[in-house]
């Protein structure tokens, strides 16, 4: 079954209506507080655990899973729809085509129905546990309301040595270039106000750039350290080459982007 042409009217509206439609079937108790919301693809191997995982750390809050399938070509589509039978507030959205991790997650968020959401990988290697203390966090810091993300920043990685020591240049140099004041973008784990982040301009790997993209929208950005898990099934869908590659331009556009932006410092209305 479709669920939307993406080609006709704006999917955001029947992405709501399907939720709103999954959640009357179920008989749940009204909004969710969280959208929890994880891209996949080609992730069979570990999708059933994450989503219990998930399921687990949230607990008795209301919340809703919402895992992006971007055109896997494996088993993952049949192990998540194996998965909704024993979680009813898991939603699967998938994409047609191959589209990417920034595509998926926007799609998730676009899709999601709480006005919270909660971000990770679809690896595995981010630790669902960690997301109420992001949360927590992102509640803590609500004074002064600009404050628009938790970021997680991961320790102790579980990362071959190249991929860390590629990260932590990638890091450095986007620091310095950015002055975004995060020291891990590529942690995958994120909370943030779903408002907020539709704010945002949106471009392949913006998800790499959340923090800068939302300080040059006005808001600040908390940052929390968290676990991290080696990858126990499935690939990388990146290789050290291939992100220098791209990083290089993509940076180049985010900081047009920087350059190009104007704050009003405060807006007000008046009224006779």
């Amino acid at each position: 079954m479709v669920l939307y042409d993406h080609s006709g009217m704006p999917a955001f509206f029947a992405w709501q209506a399907a939720g709103e439609q999954q959640n009357a079937g179920e008989g749940a108790g009204g909004q969710p507080t969280v959208s929890i919301v994880a891209p996949m693809h080609n992730e069979a191997g570990g999708a059933a655990a994450l989503i219990d995982e998930i399921s687990a750390a949230l607990g008795e809050a209301a919340h809703e899973i919402i895992v992006v399938d971007d055109a896997s070509t494996d088993e993952t589509f049949s192990v998540l729809k194996a998965a909704q039978e024993r979680t009813p507030q898991l939603r699967i959205v998938r994409h047609g085509q191959n589209a990417g991790q920034s595509r998926a997650l926007r799609t998730g968020i676009l899709a999601a129905r709480a006005d919270i959401v909660a971000m990770l990988d679809g690896d595995g290697q981010n630790n669902p546990a960690d997301i109420p203390l992001l949360l927590s966090k992102l509640s803590e810091e609500a004074d002064p309301p600009s404050i628009a993300m938790v970021a997680g920043e991961r320790r102790a990685r579980q990362d071959a040595a190249a991929k860390k020591w590629a990260s932590r240049m990638a890091n450095g140099i986007r620091r310095r270039l950015l002055k975004d004041g995060a020291v891990d973008t590529g942690c995958g784990l994120k909370v943030f106000y779903r408002e907020a982040f539709l704010r945002l301009p949106f471009f392949d790997h913006m998800h790499r750039y959340l923090p800068a993209l939302m300080r040059r929208e006005g808001f600040t950005v908390a940052f929390v350290p968290v676990s991290h898990r080696p990858r126990v099934h499935g690939t990388s869908k990146y290789t050290n080459l291939g992100r220098f590659l791209v990083a290089i331009r993509d940076l180049t556009g985010v900081l047009w982007l920087l350059s190009r932006s104007r704050s009003p410092k405060t807006i007000t209305e008046s009224r006779d």
